[in-house]
């Protein structure tokens, strides 16, 4: 056993044996190598008489070593603990700054940083511990503690805390490429193609979403639509993209002609290849485009189909509602959908508009 971990077990011994008086303010038990005693600053001692005395005694094991090393991190966890217990977060943060600054190459200052940054958290000062959980990760080796890694936990940090997306996606890539078997990838993959939108790199966004696509059904805090945002934007990719029409005119006097005319076959050609939907006002999901396309051309042999002559009343810049009735069945009246295409990443189409679907019954 090492001098200081005997030394700390005959202490602790003695303070649980005979106690220690709470009139001394130092120890005299070691010397400083100079033969004079060991004195701790007043600030450093807090809480009740017994949190006072075995901060005494760890104080004075720190003074006796001159070098840093494993028996002196087992005393500095000790006297952390004391003041994350007492909420003493100040007293902790000049405690440790103090020590990585008098020992820069602890090996254990990855560990004593990370208590830094985790007492400003506790403080709410959420700026302050970003830059040092970042220091952490780019600046000092990982080191496991009880078995996590400080490293995973910083980032798990920074991505709560940071807003800024360039760096966001940085800690979301690092989190990827070292931790992936150690988080949930589903919310991970798709937080990172949300940033890539963010800042405008479209391909790795699809990249992103076409790695989430085996987890979908996964729970991604924020984003009830995940799923169908992700399948959308990956699928959209991969298509043809060749059903837009350049205007919403252009595309609404098309259907129009397709119905006067009557052709199912014209119709079919304008609705979307990819995410197209049929569904009731209320929510219920009727899409099965397989359907539609197969009895859509008995539907306008039977029926003759009409149209309103103006866009509908709900209509804006984005998105478009044509109402059309004369169907067979229950409810005759069907509204199309037509919305503004969002997709950057193809110039030639982003601004296009596509028939995206049908909402069958009437609006109230």
């Amino acid at each position: 056993m090492s001098k200081i971990l005997y030394t700390l077990s005959v202490l602790l011994a003695l303070l649980l044996i005979f106690g220690c008086g709470s009139e001394m303010g130092y120890f005299n038990l070691f010397g400083n190598g100079s033969g004079t005693s060991f004195t701790v600053e007043p600030y450093f001692l807090s809480g009740t008489v017994e949190d006072q005395q075995m901060l005494e005694v760890y104080f004075s094991l720190l003074a006796e070593e001159t070098e840093s090393g494993y028996e002196q991190f087992a005393v500095i966890r000790e006297i952390s603990h004391i003041y994350l217990r007492q909420r003493e977060y100040g007293k902790l943060i000049t405690f440790l700054n103090n020590r990585v600054h008098e020992f820069p190459e602890d090996p254990f200052n990855t560990y004593h940083l990370f208590m830094i940054a985790f007492s400003y958290v506790q403080m709410e000062a959420y700026p302050v511990a970003a830059l040092y959980f970042d220091r952490i990760v780019k600046n000092y080796p990982d080191m496991m503690v009880q078995g996590s890694s400080i490293h995973l936990a910083c980032l798990n940090q920074l991505i709560l805390i940071v807003d800024d997306p360039i760096k966001r996606v940085w800690y979301y890539e690092e989190l990827i490429s070292r931790f992936i078997n150690q988080v949930d990838p589903g919310p991970v993959y798709f937080m990172l193609g949300q940033l890539y939108e963010t800042i405008g790199e479209w391909e790795n966004a699809i990249m992103a979403y076409t790695l989430y696509l085996p987890f979908m059904g996964s729970n991604v805090p924020g984003f009830p639509n995940a799923d169908n945002h992700a399948w959308h934007m990956v699928s959209f990719n991969n298509s043809s993209r060749n059903w837009t029409f350049p205007t919403l005119d252009a595309l609404v006097r098309a259907v129009k002609a397709a119905l006067d005319a009557g052709s199912a076959t014209r119709l079919l050609q304008y609705h979307a290849r990819v995410n197209f939907f049929t569904r009731t006002w209320e929510g219920e999901d009727r899409t099965n485009t397989r359907t539609l396309d197969l009895h859509l051309a008995d539907f306008m042999r039977s029926s003759r189909i009409r149209y309103a002559d103006e866009l509908d009343i709900n209509s804006n810049a984005n998105e478009a509602y044509l109402r059309t009735w004369g169907w067979p069945g229950s409810t005759s009246g069907w509204y199309f959908y037509f919305r503004k295409i969002y997709f950057p990443l193809d110039p030639d189409i982003h601004g296009n508009w596509e028939w995206a679907g049908i909402y069958y019954g009437e609006r109230f």
